[in-house]
């Protein structure tokens, strides 16, 4: 059992230790990053999740994602493939799988892959547009799902013109109603995904999923819009990007409303009051911003078998070729997790929120800018 999961079960056991426990473990990683900035070569990579892109298929055309059309278009994991990385990331003891795509509910064998994580001991959950999980949430569901983060665009016109699909947020909420009445919040975790963009940067707009998030016992997470991805370097997707110059007001009214309802609602969106007072600086600022990357933590995989260290960059092999097993904690392996530290990459916003947390002149930094929102609301 890995240090992640006897964590996780000590505070699934007694919850009030989960603060203290997570406090303690954020300390200790702290301690590490100041050791590793004077000698990198204690980085080693130490994978806790692996994202997989299980297809690139997907019923939308979102305008911040090109999967399917521009990005690995007609490619899809078969179910062995998937298997084999899960009997690998368990016997390698990774906690933790995502499973998303493009639209991972399309693919007709995700209930097994989910079963499969379940009976090797792996935690897994599902990111999805929502639209069709209402019609496939029972089988998830048997096979051991118990979580769904929902990607949030808007509401009515708003996300129908994101998503460039008509019609589609009355499909969302359609689905969305009767998963929650099916499923209540005891027996299956829901969770937003708010992409902050220029569109979205709003006090109003997260008012109005706050309102949404409540109805349906969900939490959110504030996910920034990408800079670092190749097609966000022309095309429509150059409207979704903040300007510096033009935007800090309105980012800055933002984040102190989200630093208020933190010390309001604790437990409404998934990060630390710091995290979200750094979230101004990410927008703007961009690669700029000069933070370690604890991306060593990470693996991804493309639908096309691809598998990197991030979603960026940091290739390692094809499952095409080779299985995960002979990528994981090789010296090429550990070396990608010393170059995200050392950001010899395009430096993106990826884990934010623990790259704060675990670096201890940012987290004190944005610590304290966060008790300043909190006293001047």
């Amino acid at each position: 059992m890995s240090i992640v999961q006897l964590g996780r079960r000590i505070a699934g056991g007694l919850p009030a230790a989960e603060p203290y426990m997570k406090a303690a473990y954020q300390g200790g990683q702290r301690i590490n990053g100041r050791l590793a900035q004077i000698w990198p070569q204690l980085i080693r990579a130490r994978t806790e999740k692996i994202t997989i892109a299980v297809t690139a298929y997907c019923n939308l055309r979102c305008t911040g994602c090109r999967y399917g059309r521009d990005f690995m278009p007609g490619r899809q994991l078969p179910f062995e493939i998937v298997e084999g990385v899960l009997e690998d990331a368990a016997a390698a003891r990774i906690p933790s799988v995502r499973l998303y795509g493009g639209e991972p509910l399309l693919h007709p064998d995700l209930p097994r892959m989910a079963e499969t994580a379940r009976r090797l001991g792996i935690d897994a959950y599902v990111t999805t547009n929502g639209l069709i999980l209402d019609r496939k949430v029972a089988a998830l569901h048997d096979a051991g799902i118990r979580k769904f983060t929902i990607g949030y665009y808007g509401r009515h016109a708003d996300y129908d013109a994101y998503v460039q699909r008509p019609g589609r947020y009355a499909r969302l909420v359609e689905s969305l109603e009767s998963t929650r009445a099916r499923y209540g919040a005891d027996k299956l975790a829901l969770q937003f995904n708010f992409l902050l963009s220029r569109r979205s940067a709003s006090v109003e707009a997260f008012e109005a999923l706050r309102r949404i998030a409540e109805r349906y016992d969900a939490r959110i997470q504030i996910d920034i819009v990408h800079y670092s991805l190749p097609y966000f370097q022309d095309g429509p997707e150059l409207d979704l990007q903040f300007v510096p110059g033009e935007d800090e007001a309105r980012i800055d009214r933002l984040v102190t409303h989200l630093v208020n309802v933190k010390a309001s609602q604790p437990g409404l969106l998934t990060e630390s009051a710091a995290s979200l007072a750094s979230i101004g600086d990410w927008a703007l600022r961009q690669s700029e911003m000069r933070i370690a990357c604890d991306a060593g933590k990470l693996l991804w995989i493309g639908a096309d078998g691809s598998v990197k260290l991030c979603y960026v960059t940091f290739d390692l092999g094809n499952l095409h070729e080779k299985r995960l097993a002979e990528m994981l904690y090789t010296e090429a392996h550990h070396e990608a997790a010393r170059d995200a530290f050392r950001l010899n990459c395009p430096n993106c916003h990826c884990e934010r929120g623990a790259r704060i947390e675990k670096d201890a002149r940012s987290f004190r930094t944005y610590s304290d800018a966060a008790q300043a929102m909190i006293s001047t609301p």
